[in-house]
């Protein structure tokens, strides 16, 4: 299959430099203007993903090259994007940012692989010819860079008038417009990066006042323009074998305040395979769903929420009893904090956890591990078997006394390894964020044991 959607990546030289802030309004722009947009964001981030959707009340999608091919890459974006009037790519960190000092699985091999033209945001502020020289150095520093805009954010509109002929005749790009240093929705950040977008209680409001902003600073028509440059998009639709037919087992999905970090593909390819997902809330119900088959117990913030996690007794009790059970168990990261014996806030107060494993967790005050990484399964459990190997992401300043043994991990390039995840018969948790259409052995293998437990309740 093939489309000529028109689509556009925003990236930046660094992370800071304002992405998340210029790409909401921008979808905010665009959607106004009565078109179907759809955004994504490379690399594995979460939190972006929730702004795309409160802007647009969409789901957002993630567009990974380390856990998907270029094929797959093109296929998730022709799949999701289908009959849309156009598609926007947030990047991540610096454009050519990869993996150990390397352009691998960086937001320039995302725009590689789908053809997509690249706006850079640049910082106009402090500086006047050496910008030029910047962003020229990000535009030859790959021949097919696809660096065909730059909007220069932090900016007076003098400043602009005075930069914008000068960039375009020294660096052959087209400047859309500029953003001025007193916008609104400057995004709040925490230890894990920016405020997830539910906490923003005005997010709407302000993404509506930028929306306005932009319009005046921003030629949006040379950016509907850029967009239409992209070339074909051509791709072979994935397909996914189901487990059993649809509905024929329920998984339940902790998702409030707490918990709420999920690829919104590994939840799609849970669905494809013939699960049924229910949403719980961990902080605010009373126990699990009556109709759950297994338990999915994503990131998150637990730690910002442990008084209330602790408090809710009879949510816990309820865990636990379908944990004694038999009933499959998932937890990754923050849900891995969950299941411990305790686990302490920022402030240092310890507050007692589901006890499913032992010990508990604690707040580092530093990033414990960060990026991508190759897991070889070192014993049998829920989902793998010795020897399987899964590609993961890590993301935490929190460690515990016991991460687990049942995989070997390491660091792709740099080598740096160490042990992780508990596995167990009915129960796989760890640190390590999984990619589901990434680890479809583990993730059929998921579905099948809920089913199994169904089968096993029913009999």
């Amino acid at each position: 299959m093939s489309t000529t959607l028109p689509r556009f990546m925003v990236a930046a030289a660094s992370s800071g430099a304002g992405k998340t802030t210029i790409a909401t309004g921008l979808l905010r722009c665009l959607a106004r203007r009565g078109l179907d947009v759809r955004a994504f964001k490379c690399g594995p981030d979460y939190i972006d993903p929730l702004y795309h959707q409160s802007v647009l009340d969409i789901a957002g999608g993630n567009l990974d090259i380390f856990f998907s091919t270029s094929d797959e890459v093109r296929a998730l974006m022709g799949q999701c994007a289908q009959n849309a009037d156009i598609a926007m790519i947030e990047g991540a960190m610096g454009f050519y940012d990869g993996i150990a000092g390397s352009d691998e699985a960086s937001a320039y091999r995302v725009a590689v692989a789908t053809d997509t033209p690249v706006v850079l945001v640049v910082d106009g502020s402090g500086v006047s010819l050496t910008l030029a020289a910047v962003i020229r150095g990000l535009v030859d520093f790959r021949p097919d860079a696809h660096i065909a805009g730059v909007i220069l954010n932090r900016c007076k509109k003098a400043v602009h008038d005075l930069l914008a002929p000068v960039i375009e005749d020294e660096c052959g790009v087209r400047v859309l417009g500029y953003v001025a240093p007193d916008a609104p929705l400057a995004l709040e950040s925490r230890h894990l990066g920016l405020v997830t977008a539910g906490e923003v209680a005005d997010l709407s409001e302000q993404a509506d006042a930028l929306a306005d902003l932009l319009e005046q600073s921003i030629d949006v028509d040379d950016l509907l323009a850029l967009a239409g440059t992209a070339g074909e998009l051509v791709y072979e639709p994935a397909a996914v074998e189901p487990v059993c037919v649809a509905g024929a087992c329920t998984i339940a999905v902790a998702r409030d305040e707490a918990f709420c970090f999920y690829y919104g593909e590994s939840l799609d390819h849970l669905r494809q395979l013939g699960a049924r997902l229910v949403f719980f809330s961990p902080l605010h119900d009373e126990a699990l769903p009556t109709d759950a088959d297994a338990v999915y117990l994503g990131g998150g913030y637990p730690e910002l929420h442990a008084a209330g996690l602790a408090a809710n007794e009879s949510m816990l009790a309820s865990l636990c009893s379908a944990h004694s059970d038999g009933m499959p168990v998932f937890a990754e990261c923050g849900g891995f904090l969950y299941l411990k014996e305790w686990l302490e806030d920022l402030e240092g107060n310890r507050w007692p956890m589901a006890g499913i494993l032992p010990g508990g967790a604690r707040y580092t005050g530093k990033l414990t591990r960060f990026g991508y990484i190759e897991m070889t399964a070192t014993r049998d459990g829920l989902g793998i078997e010795a020897g399987d190997t899964v590609r993961a992401h890590e993301f935490h300043y929190y460690d515990s006394d016991d991460n687990g043994t049942a995989f070997h991990a390491v660091k792709p390039r740099s080598g740096r390894a160490w042990d992780c995840m508990v596995a167990r018969p009915h129960l796989l948790a760890g640190f390590p964020h999984l990619y589901l259409p990434a680890c479809p052995k583990f993730a059929r293998s998921f579905v099948e044991a809920a089913v199994a437990y169904r089968g096993e309740r029913s009999a």
